[in-house]
């Protein structure tokens, strides 16, 4: 057995068992842990095929932002871990059959697509550059032939973001004291500060 084959099946028996230990744990947290470790191990099985940038994609975003924010949230959350056990095999039934359908149909699929023969054969559309990084190649497609797409994706985007913080936005109450940057900045010297001339040992009258 060559040392590729034996990382990838390192690799490829660790994310197997980190994702069922993801849905088989009952506390969030292990799950969330879980699914870091088979995150990682997803991003080796990526660098073993040569696609290095989508590891690293894969890495940065998911384990760096998705996984770790969604154990904050667990974390932070009042979770009632013995109501969550209690209602595990009240609906460990109906959840199996639907496992078992899923299961029965991806194989019919796989099975009748492998069967027939019928799989895509066709040429790619641009030949793979073998003088350049992973990460090069998809930078010249992506910023080239498709950086009008890749722009408007990123204005479908933004769109979003801003669309979630409008709906969210709350309005302030009429009370609350606001400031104002442009009324800050016009404004006269002479409103802003009053020379007083106080005699020797008297105050100034409020």
């Amino acid at each position: 057995m060559t040392l590729p084959a034996l990382f990838f099946y390192l690799f490829a028996s660790v994310t197997v068992a980190s994702a069922l230990m993801v849905i088989s744990s009952k506390n969030p947290v292990h799950s969330v842990l879980f699914l870091i470790l088979a995150f990682v191990n997803a991003a080796g099985l990526f660098v073993l095929m040569g696609a290095e940038f989508l590891a690293m994609i894969l890495v940065v975003v998911y384990v760096g932002a998705v996984a770790v924010l969604f154990m904050f949230v667990t974390m932070m959350l009042d979770v009632d871990f013995a109501e969550l056990r209690d209602g595990f095999l009240q609906y460990l039934p109906v959840g199996v059959l639907v496992g078992l359908i899923m299961l029965i149909e991806l194989v019919l699929v796989l099975g009748s697509w492998g069967a027939s023969g019928s799989m895509p054969k066709t040429a790619a559309t641009a030949p793979i550059p073998t003088d350049v990084s992973n990460a090069e190649a998809l930078g010249r497609v992506l910023y080239t032939e498709h950086v009008l797409l890749f722009q408007a994706a990123g204005l479908v985007l933004l769109t979003a973001m801003v669309g979630a913080i409008v709906l969210t936005l709350r309005e302030r109450r009429a009370d609350v004291k606001r400031q104002d940057v442009a009324a800050q900045v016009a404004r006269d010297p002479k409103a802003a500060i009053e020379v007083v001339k106080a005699p020797t040992g008297q105050g100034i009258a409020g």
